[in-house]
């Protein structure tokens, strides 16, 4: 049982929390024009309106209606602003911008108040994840205001040099053994419970594949030749003919960065073409969080410290990506560079529950993702929270898509 300090330190941290991770999504909104805060850039994503009124519905509807048991403040918003009713298409008709945030700022009032005498201990793992919710959604509205830039940029910008660390060797190699996948502390419960996995010996890329390396697929005709292309990939890309990454510049400048702005099967046929493949996600946890000394897994890659900007390129201070051996005190165990933040990362694994999986706080979190559709992204990107940063957390999107800041590595037997 907390003793009232532990309690009070707890509380302290969430009520923190909160307000950074606020503070943060509401800078993303400073230059944002009305018709731009309602455009639905991609058919996959809501407009970022729509983005900002969700965290404060959602905030109300497990804080204030469900763990303090009163009516919502808001009813009249429940059907434009729950994830579950309107099709995304149909969520471009929002309220002015400030009505939003008044309603924001009146949500939050009273889930501060309610704080100050919450049951901290029982409801501990909520708060969290409620915390951890408005990262993912403020994270994808950097997505969705870089998809609308993008419509009116010739050439994607540079806005940062290469700074002058060492390139070190393409790939580490990982031993055969028994690691700690998935963490009981991380709030996600798809990243629960842990559990013993084994796995054989395998070699994994040191960095994310880099923009100078995927031109040499561009340039030797990857895009058009049939064999580096699976069957699923190659029927998606006759649908979707496209010859370079979302996010792509002609410009050298940027050939020690991630490339990003790929599917999976644009990350598939590249590790086809350079013999190699994807690594299942957990050869890419492993690489990322196992300590083979101390026999344990720590939370990030260097440790159990928190983020700080040492470690790697996330919380959208820099804007864009970083050339990928920037953040050498971001080094895992096994010397894997970059695995949290710059870009997320393809896996080959498709997103399904571990073993004794619960679904938490609600069985449509990720239970319903279940589906043999949805492939597997780890790590985090430049715009991902460092709440939200952990070697343990699982990210899914359906194959086809490429809008999303995502990369990868390769690995070998």
């Amino acid at each position: 049982m907390e003793t009232f300090t532990q309690a009070k330190s707890h509380r302290n941290a969430i009520y923190n929390a909160l307000e950074q991770v606020r503070d943060r999504s509401l800078e993303l909104f400073d230059q944002v024009d009305f018709k731009t805060f309602c455009h639905q850039a991609h058919d996959e994503f809501s407009p970022v309106g729509w983005h900002l009124g969700h965290i404060a519905f959602t905030e109300g509807l497990w804080i204030l209606e469900h763990l303090k048991g009163i009516p919502p403040l808001y009813p009249q918003y429940r059907k434009l602003f729950a994830a579950d009713i309107l099709p995304k298409a149909e969520r471009q008709n929002l309220p002015p911008t400030d009505e939003i945030l008044d309603y924001l700022h009146e949500i939050r009032s009273a889930v501060l108040e309610y704080l100050e005498i919450a049951p901290i201990e029982q409801q501990s793992r909520l708060w969290w994840w409620l915390i951890q919710h408005e990262c993912q959604h403020s994270e994808t509205i950097s997505l969705i205001l870089q998809l609308q830039q993008l419509q009116t940029l010739p050439d994607y910008p540079l806005v940062s040099s290469t700074p002058n660390q060492e390139v070190l060797p393409e790939m580490i190699e990982v031993p055969a053994g028994e690691f700690i996948m998935g963490s009981d502390t991380n709030p996600q419960d798809n990243a629960r419970p842990s559990h013993r996995v084994y796995l054989n010996h395998y070699w994994i890329d040191r960095y994310p594949v880099t923009c100078g390396q995927y031109r040499e697929f561009i340039e030797a005709g990857g895009y058009q030749t049939r064999q580096w292309w699976s069957k699923a990939g190659w029927e998606w890309l006759q649908n979707n003919p496209v010859a370079k990454p979302l996010y792509w510049s002609e410009n050298p400048a940027w050939d020690n960065h991630p490339v990003y702005g790929v599917s999976w099967y644009e990350a598939e046929a590249y590790a086809n073409f350079v013999g190699k493949r994807l690594p299942t996600e957990a050869e890419w946890e492993k690489a990322a969080r196992w300590n083979p000394i101390l026999e344990k897994s720590t939370v990030y890659p260097w440790g159990d410290d928190f983020p700080n900007s040492s470690h790697g390129n996330f919380d959208t201070r820099v804007g864009q990506t970083t050339p990928v051996n920037s953040y050498p005190a971001g080094e895992s165990h096994y010397g894997a560079y970059d695995l949290l933040g710059n870009v997320w990362e393809w896996t080959a694994s498709w997103f399904s529950p571990y073993p004794n999986f619960e679904a938490f706080p609600y069985r449509g979190y990720s239970e319903v993702y279940f589906d043999d559709q949805h492939r597997v992204l780890r790590g985090g990107s430049w715009a991902t929270r460092p709440q939200a940063l952990s070697s343990s957390w699982r990210n899914w999107y359906y194959p086809h898509l490429r809008q999303i800041f995502a990369g990868f590595r390769c690995a070998k037997n």
